[in-house]
Parts: structure tokens; C-alpha cells; sequence
């Protein structure tokens, strides 16, 4: 493994000491730098997780340790640096107490104490990286027996789940439709300690808008009209265990400061009723668009899509896992074969290269139906490149 290199980000908004900051750090070519002059910036950009940053104390737009205990609560792998030109021991002792790994003033010596702090805590970000390297070389395949795949692509979305699949993070899944994102919801559930508990799947793009509210928060009897009974909320039904919103960019603008909330306070309230409910939940969504872009053109709320993107997992399309669609295809066509009670079927070579040439718009999706469609139409046992029908949208 050869040596990573660390990404620091340098948050200050005093041009002058940010440049002297920046040059000194520069130096080392080890080191990544990047610079921001508030916080907002900071936590704009968090997402591209950084190993250090350097925080000045006094910021135009938020305090420093607020600022710090937000990228704390966001990743707590994440080194931090105070840099302030207070000397107050309170301040100091203030800063470390709230989860500063060092504290530089901004005096004579501020650029060869930097250095030195960012030094001792690449050292420690190092060792943690070649730690955690290793440990994904390691995974067990019987834990993750739904994901069909041996591609490079397949293994890096292993990795990470391996990664998050024992802490609450919450953990948004992209990808194009028919990828497989509810496969990697269950692989993260069922390998969690709320493996024994509920998991829950919603499509948001599936229930009409005005049932949304009631779908996901639950109502009480006579909430509203055809309420005729009372109703149990997705939130309140995977209590303990998972919730999987699937489809997450579908969901209407105005319902999302009240998913937001709930979110924030792990607390439901039902239609109709003043019972607050605090609830143990881990929240899982997927989707199939750009939220960047969706949040951009103002269909998506900004502090929702942060609050969503604590950890990102993205499936690739099928037409870049290669060798994988012959193994999902045989394994499509023996449970078709073996439900359908006919006789065992081969794939022919031909038909093999002509699959992996195929572009599969429809992802895993498209070849499972591929696969279905040419089991029924094959003959002597084996299907060829005539049985393969695809069907364009």
C-alpha cells in the first residue's frame, strides 16, 4: 500500500493568514490543501471528508468550536485544529474539551506550530488509513449472499458497507433504476445489531402525495376524512430496526422540513394527535436522481440532503460489471427453472458475449426479465442469442 495522502481543509476568513497558512502547508507533499472562508463553505464541501481541518476560532458566519462540533457529529474521524489568537487558558482548555485535537495560537510561531500539529496528526490518519485498508481487503461473502458479483465495482460497494453496517450513520444509497439499492438497504439491516428488529421499506415514489404524511407519521381515528381507524406510521412501525425510503427525491417539497424534523429529534407525531413518540429508528434512502442537481433547482431542501448524505454508497450500472451478468444471469435462470419446475437451461457462448456487449438500460432489473422471457422460449435445453428479446422503452 503506498503511502495516502491527507486532505486538510483550511477554514479561515483573514485572506492574509490564510495565504501564509496555505503556502506553509503546501510545502508538504503529502498534503492536500484546501481552503474556505466560512463555515458554511466548510460544511458545503464536508461531504468530500477531509482527514484535518484547521478551524479559526472567530468566523464571520458561525463560532469555531460550533462549527468544529458539527464536523465532529458529521464524521468523529475527522481531525481538528483551533487556531486562534487568544491566549485565555479557559479558551484553550475550552477547545480541548470540546474535541480539539490541537490548538495553535496565531502568533510568531503559528506557521512551525501548525506544521508540527498537522505532522503528528497525518502520522495518526495515516496509521488509521492502512488499519482500515487492510481490513476491507477481508470480506465475507456469506454475510452478503443476496449481492450477486465479484467485479471491482461490486467488492468497493462491499467494502463500504462493511464499513457502516455496525453504527446508526445514516446512509443514503444513488444509483441508476434497477442497480439493486434495496439489496444494499437489507445487506446494511441484516448485518447490523438491529439485524432481530423491523426493517422497513417505502417507496416514496410509490404513494400518492396527500397519503404520504399519514403513510410515514401514522393518524389517529377520525384525524382527517375516511380516517376511520387509527393507523401505525412506517417510522413508528421499524422502531428499533430500519427504515428504507426508497425513491427519496420523489418526495414533495413541502413534506420535507417535516421529515427533516423527524430526523433531527427521532420523534413522531401521529395526524390528529399531541402524543410525541420518541423513536429508535436508522434511516436508509436511496435514489435514482442527481440531488445535487434537485437541490440546486430548489426541489430538494438543502439541510435535508446534508442530513441524508451521511454516508454515500453509489451502485454502478450494470454495463460496467463486466463479467458479473453472466453470474446474475444464471443465477436468475436457475431460481426461474427451479420455480417454473422445468428442466435445467444453459446460456449459450454466444449469447454470453452478445449480454455483455449489451448496454442494459434497464440494469439487473432489464436482464432478470431478459432471462425469464428467454427461459420460455428456448429450445433443447440451452438459450441462444434468438431467445434474448429486448424490450425498448
Amino acid at each position: 500500500m503506498t503511502t495516502a495522502t491527507s486532505k486538510v481543509f483550511l477554514i479561515e476568513d483573514d485572506m492574509l493568514v490564510a495565504s501564509v497558512m496555505k503556502q506553509a502547508l503546501s510545502r508538504n507533499e503529502k498534503l492536500e490543501v484546501f481552503h474556505f472562508t466560512s463555515a458554511s463553505e466548510c460544511m458545503n464541501n464536508l461531504h468530500s471528508n477531509p482527514d484535518i481541518v484547521v478551524i479559526d476560532y472567530n468566523l464571520p458566519d458561525e463560532d469555531g468550536l460550533s462549527l468544529m462540533k458539527k464536523i465532529k457529529t458529521y464524521n468523529g474521524q475527522i481531525m481538528t485544529i483551533i487556531c486562534s489568537g487568544q491566549e485565555s487558558v479557559e479558551v484553550v482548555v475550552n477547545s480541548y474539551k470540546q474535541g480539539a485535537n490541537e490548538y495553535i495560537l496565531k502568533n510568531e510561531n503559528m506557521v512551525v506550530n501548525l506544521e508540527n500539529a498537522i505532522n503528528n496528526l497525518t502520522m495518526n490518519v495515516t496509521l488509521r488509513k492502512e488499519v482500515e485498508f487492510l481490513k476491507d481487503q477481508i470480506i465475507d461473502r456469506n454475510k452478503y449472499s443476496n449481492i450477486i458479483g465479484n467485479s471491482n465495482a461490486v467488492l468497493r460497494v462491499l467494502r463500504l458497507i462493511q464499513k457502516v453496517e455496525k453504527n446508526n450513520m445514516t446512509v443514503l444509497v444513488t444509483g441508476q433504476s434497477g442497480t439493486g439499492k434495496e439489496l444494499v438497504a437489507k445487506a446494511l439491516h441484516f448485518n447490523s445489531p438491529r439485524a432481530r428488529k423491523p426493517f422497513v421499506s417505502v417507496n416514496m415514489g410509490a404513494i400518492p402525495t396527500e397519503l404520504v404524511e399519514s403513510e410515514l407519521f401514522g393518524h389517529e381515528k377520525g384525524a382527517f376524512t375516511d380516517a376511520r381507524e387509527r393507523r401505525i406510521g412506517k417510522f413508528e412501525e421499524a422502531d428499533g430496526g430500519t427504515i428504507f425510503l426508497d425513491e427519496i427525491g420523489e418526495m414533495d417539497l413541502g413534506l420535507q422540513s417535516k421529515l427533516l424534523r423527524v430526523l433531527q429529534e427521532k420523534e413522531v407525531t401521529r395526524i390528529g394527535s399531541n402524543k410525541i413518540m420518541k423513536l429508535d429508528f436508522r434511516l436508509i434512502a436511496a435514489t435514482n436522481r442527481n440531488m445535487a442537481t434537485e437541490v440546486k433547482e430548489g426541489r430538494f431542501r438543502e439541510d435535508l440532503f446534508y442530513r441524508l448524505q451521511g454516508f454515500l454508497i453509489h451502485l454502478p450500472p450494470l454495463k460496467e460489471r463486466g463479467d458479473d451478468i453472466i453470474l446474475l444471469a444464471k443465477n436468475f435462470l436457475a431460481d426461474f427453472c427451479q420455480q417454473s419446475r422445468m428442466d435445467n437451461l444453459t446460456i449459450s457462448k454466444e449469447a454470453c458475449k452478445f449480454m455483455l456487449e449489451y448496454s442494459w438500460p434497464g440494469n439487473i432489473r432489464e436482464l432478470k426479465a431478459v432471462i425469464e422471457r428467454a427461459a420460455l422460449m428456448a429450445e433443447n435445453n440451452i438459450i441462444t442469442v434468438d431467445d434474448l428479446t429486448f424490450v425498448t422503452a
